[in-house]
């Protein structure tokens, strides 16, 4: 069996990456993400957390007591925002060309909303 060390750093060369971005890292993110974990209940982390509010809400220019953020992808935070303003029986349009806006009308239909779906094919009016 091969000894595996768990020290050793794995030779990765720099790449761009090129999902919906490009979204390079900058050195400092990765240096936080290399500091000890912490666990939800620690003081710290709440601390933390609050720093991170305070600071989204002078990136937003909000005074909402509670900003914060979400760790997902683009469908997570469709969902997030969706959630946010819809109420059940509330009305809501949803025009669709694609695979997200189908997505989108699922999310929609799922808090309880009215949906109204005009779906056209891409590049073209609806009727």
């Amino acid at each position: 069996m091969t000894e595996y060390n768990s020290n050793a750093m794995i030779g990765v060369p720099p790449r761009i990456l090129l999902g919906p971005g490009p979204s390079m890292v900058n050195p400092r993110v990765l240096q936080a993400m290399m500091q000890n974990m912490i666990g939800y209940l620690d003081p710290d982390y709440v601390d933390i957390m609050d720093q991170v509010a305070e600071l989204l809400g002078k990136v937003f220019q909000t005074e909402e007591a509670f900003t914060m953020a979400l760790s997902g992808t683009g469908s997570s935070g469709m969902e997030a925002g969706l959630s946010s303003i819809l109420e059940p029986g509330d009305t809501v349009v949803v025009c669709i060309y694609g695979y997200f806006g189908e997505r989108m009308v699922d999310m929609a239909t799922r808090v309880g909303a009215n949906v109204v779906a005009l779906r056209s094919d891409w590049g073209k009016p609806s009727p």
